[in-house]
């Protein structure tokens, strides 16, 4: 039997819309199978589920079931019912996941770089910006950036007019769940610990300096090609990307036009980086506390210092979502949240930034380099 899934990018991540099956000649009929779902997970924490089959359309070879959106992370299991005959499907049988508007992006291998980019329609220099996304979409499939949270995908769907590039930081040779075992054994994975650097070192998992000045070298090569137009390149992420925002625009200053980090890991590093921040606009959002509960607190700590050596507030900008702007999007609603889950569900602040809210998107996308330098 082949399986497709049909997925959407939404708030929260991937949601599966709709699966459409094909048995093969020597398999029973679907004509008269009856379909139900568990496991149809629609919130941030797993625990609240969507309204499961919206409609089944049944031919003796074919069948297309349509759902209420639910999440592809989690383990779904939807069964057809025969009489006695049961078939159970889980995600790991389909044979195929299509992405809407994945297509969009072509993926890229170059530079011992693998990124996604989204061209826009048309001729003639465009901006750029540049899409770093966190911990767990790092890897080798030059997919997971994609498609593990909101992010790539709207950009382009809201300015389509720009490129679109996003690309994805290497795995190394942990997951992120034993890496973040690793960093246990040194202590509070979320302190920061000044000298302590555990993305940015050469070859390590994460956005480290040496990848991200490859990622660099594309974009100044799509600048000198007269694609990119050099006035115009911003850079945005979140969580370990927000961090790799602050590292893209310590390691080449001259090139971003603006940027806007949200909920950046705060360690040795991107701290002290962000407190000696480069000349460059930026707008840095965050929830009023999520699993690295002194994150706040630290980027105000810097903020604070650079205003105070005398930079403009139209040009440092930090927003802190209280609870009430996080609820109007469902983060940290679900009942019986423990205070962990509720971490996490509001690390996801990202959500609200990339809808706009406080206007960033706007804020950021609005500048343009006075003079074109030489990049």
């Amino acid at each position: 039997m082949k399986i497709t899934l049909y997925t959407h990018i939404g708030d929260y991540g991937q949601y599966v819309d709709r699966m459409d099956l094909s048995a093969e000649e020597n398999e029973g009929s679907l004509e008269h199978a009856e379909a139900e779902i568990e496991g149809h997970y629609c919130d941030l924490s797993g625990k609240a589920t969507s309204g499961g089959i919206k409609t089944v359309l049944l031919e003796e070879k074919k069948a297309s079931i349509e759902f209420d959106p639910f999440l592809y992370r989690y383990d779904f299991v939807l069964r057809l019912r025969d009489g006695s005959r049961v078939k159970t499907i889980t995600k790991k049988d389909a044979d195929e996941v299509a992405v809407e508007g994945l297509e969009d992006f072509e993926p890229i291998e170059e530079n011992g770089i693998r990124y996604r980019l989204y061209t826009p329609e048309g001729n003639g220099v465009r901006p750029l910006v540049l899409f770093l996304h966190g911990g767990g979409e790092s890897g080798e499939d030059n997919l997971l950036q994609m498609t593990g949270t909101i992010g790539a995908l709207e950009l382009a769907k809201r300015f389509p007019e720009m490129y679109v590039m996003a690309p994805q930081a290497p795995g190394g040779t942990l997951s992120m769940e034993e890496n973040l075992e690793q960093m246990k054994k040194r202590g509070n994975p979320f302190a920061v610990e000044m000298g302590m650097t555990p993305f940015a070192l050469k070859g390590e998992r994460g956005w480290n300096r040496d990848y991200l000045g490859k990622v660099i070298d594309v974009i100044r090569r799509m600048i000198a090609d007269g694609k990119a137009d050099a006035r115009r390149i911003y850079v945005i992420g979140m969580s370990m990307g927000g961090g790799g925002t602050i590292q893209a625009v310590t390691t080449a200053p001259d090139l971003f036009a603006a940027a806007a980090p949200i909920c950046p890991s705060m360690n040795g590093e991107s701290y002290a980086q962000l407190l000696h921040w480069p000349d460059v606009p930026v707008w840095i959002s965050t929830a009023y506390m999520d699993h690295q509960h002194g994150r706040h607190a630290y980027l105000l700590n810097a903020v604070n210092k650079l205003l105070g050596e005398g930079r403009s507030i139209s040009d440092l900008r930090y927003t802190i979502y209280l609870p009430e702007e996080l609820e109007a999007y469902g983060i940290g609603t679900t009942p019986d949240l423990t205070m962990r889950e509720l971490d996490a569900e509001n690390h996801n602040s990202w959500i609200l930034t990339l809808h706009n809210e406080k206007g960033i998107l706007s804020w950021l996308f609005s500048h343009v380099k006075s003079e074109k330098k030489e990049v």
